[in-house]
């Protein structure tokens, strides 16, 4: 599945069951369901839930709480737009 593909899947009513978890939580936050998204990864400490994590809270407007969650995913603060990192997460973690 694309980038482009992933976008469109977000018209769509319900989440894929099947999809990792870092993949639906950026589904939510595709939905404009934050707290939805937070759910699903907040009790995690992998890499990947820490790398999605700290993205949610630099969405959420949290910098120290998203520095911290970058950190716990050996990831540098993205410079980007939100919307940059949400395409760059996507793309990362969608294979």
């Amino acid at each position: 599945m694309t980038v482009e593909e992933f976008r469109n899947s977000t018209f769509e009513i319900s989440v894929q069951a099947d999809w990792p978890v870092h993949v639906r939580s950026l589904w939510y936050v595709a939905h404009n369901n934050w707290q939805a998204a937070h759910n699903l990864i907040d009790h995690l400490d992998d890499v990947k839930s820490s790398h999605v994590h700290a993205y949610l809270h630099r969405l959420e407007g949290d910098d120290w709480n998203a520095k911290y969650w970058y950190n716990r995913a050996n990831q540098p603060v993205f410079k980007g737009s939100l919307e940059e990192e949400w395409i760059a997460l996507v793309t990362l973690y969608l294979v």
